[in-house]
């Protein structure tokens, strides 16, 4: 059960962000461009997603365990202190909070002043079929990263796939951005948790034990998220006093 949920979690609020954010494009494209070519750019990026899981997934899974978790670990505290850099930052207002509303105004406001093209819009093709892609591609690697380390692949395609399905099921009944969603929280909360795992099975792939084994994966979620919250104190003070 933990190594389930372990790989689920993850996959699942990782996903849910990045889903998310593609949304967002692909309304804002439809509502400017036409829905048959917003739409027909989003299948293609997901089945293009399709096809690099179903390559790369079982080719993972024939990696030995150690050198397996050792890379993975390493890529995936990359992603976990990127989503942490960039939350600390936000929370600290040197930069701008991701907000959902303002991002599908910009692109409906780019797209919407260009003449729409008689024949299919490729422009707009390309760009929702970048947006499902470059968004899809973390979630594909989160995906198999956390499933196969954890053993739990299947649970944490479910995670994902639970995701996806609630954030098309409320943009279906929406047709607006998902602006309520605390985005930049779950951010802060994916980094955290990436960080971690990314921490603990760097480790395991050096045959360095960890004291009360998948325990210590709460004590390191709790240590990065304390040093999160003390970097939001720094970056903060540091702007007052600059």
């Amino acid at each position: 059960m933990a190594g389930i949920l372990a790989a689920a979690a993850p996959a699942f609020l990782a996903s849910l962000v990045e889903f998310v954010e593609a949304l967002t494009i692909v309304l804002a494209v439809g509502a400017t461009r036409g829905w048959r070519t917003a739409l027909s750019g989003a299948l293609a990026g997901v089945a293009f997603l399709a096809v690099a899981l179903a390559v790369f997934g079982p080719a993972l899974g024939r990696i030995p365990i150690e050198s397996l978790q050792l890379f993975v670990g390493i890529l995936l505290l990359f992603f976990g202190m990127r989503w942490l850099r960039k939350a600390i930052l936000r929370y600290a207002g040197a930069i701008a909070l991701r907000d959902e509303a303002s991002a599908y105004a910009a692109t409906t406001s780019r797209f919407g002043a260009v003449a729409r093209p008689a024949a299919f819009d490729w422009s707009a093709f390309a760009t929702t079929w970048n947006a499902i892609v470059l968004e899809g591609l973390e979630v594909v690697f989160i995906v198999i990263a956390v499933g196969t380390t954890a053993g739990a692949l299947g649970a944490a395609t479910a995670g994902a796939g639970l995701a996806g399905a609630i954030v098309i099921a409320a943009g279906f009944v929406l047709r607006a951005p998902l602006a309520r969603i605390p985005e930049n929280t779950l951010k802060f909360a994916v980094g955290i948790m990436l960080a971690a795992f990314g921490t603990y099975w760097t480790a395991e792939g050096l045959h360095s034990p960890w004291p009360g084994g998948d325990a210590a994966l709460f004590a390191l979620a709790i240590g990065f998220l304390l040093a999160s919250l003390a970097g939001v104190a720094l970056a903060r003070s540091r702007r007052v006093t600059s």
